[in-house]
């Protein structure tokens, strides 16, 4: 469900494409969820049989190969997205991470492997939050709510470095101490 409102939430901004539908997710929602093609397609199928979206086939000038198809949102589109701005939200917000599950069985293997990934973790965030810190210059034009979605995820990713790196020195230390 979060995928279809998503998608018509985005098209109150501008008309779009499913391969910059996917873009836009991924770059600046990605650390609430992540999206495939194999998803947005089929919703943008069924939206459009709904009559919540209108699509277009829009000939680029220059480009070969077939049209692309430029989806817009319907009056009956918006209606039902107010509908479900105005609803209860459907669940707890949960952090879903690969990463985590597989963190908490690191203890079945070799330590020294477990703080490579770790480190790498943490490399990525490091990259991340440099990315966050200067999208929330660009989000802090495109309202409050925005704005206050974009401090999220900035402040999430401070917070899980900083877990990050206070994990690999408890382990770091954890294992020495089983040395002595």
């Amino acid at each position: 469900m979060a995928i279809k409102y998503s998608i018509l939430g985005l098209l109150h901004y501008k008309n779009m494409h499913g391969y910059r539908i996917k873009e836009h997710i991924e770059r600046n929602f990605g650390h609430m969820w992540s999206i495939n093609y194999g998803q947005i397609y089929p919703n943008l199928k069924k939206m459009k049989e709904d009559g919540l979206i209108f699509m277009k086939e829009v000939v680029q000038n220059g480009e070969k190969g077939p049209p692309r198809k430029l989806y817009s949102i319907t009056q009956k589109g918006r209606e039902e997205f107010i509908k479900w701005l105005e609803g209860s939200p459907e669940k707890a917000m949960i952090l879903r991470d690969p990463f985590l599950m597989r963190f908490v069985f690191y203890g079945f293997g070799d330590y020294k492997r477990s703080l490579e990934t770790i480190d790498r973790q943490i490399s990525a965030y490091e990259d991340e939050l440099g990315r966050r810190r200067e999208n929330l210059k660009k989000w802090r034009k495109s309202g409050i709510y925005v704005e206050l979605i974009a401090e999220l995820g900035r402040d999430m990713n401070e917070m899980i470095l900083e877990w990050l790196k206070k994990a690999r020195i408890r382990i770091t230390e954890h294992y020495k101490e089983e040395a002595k």
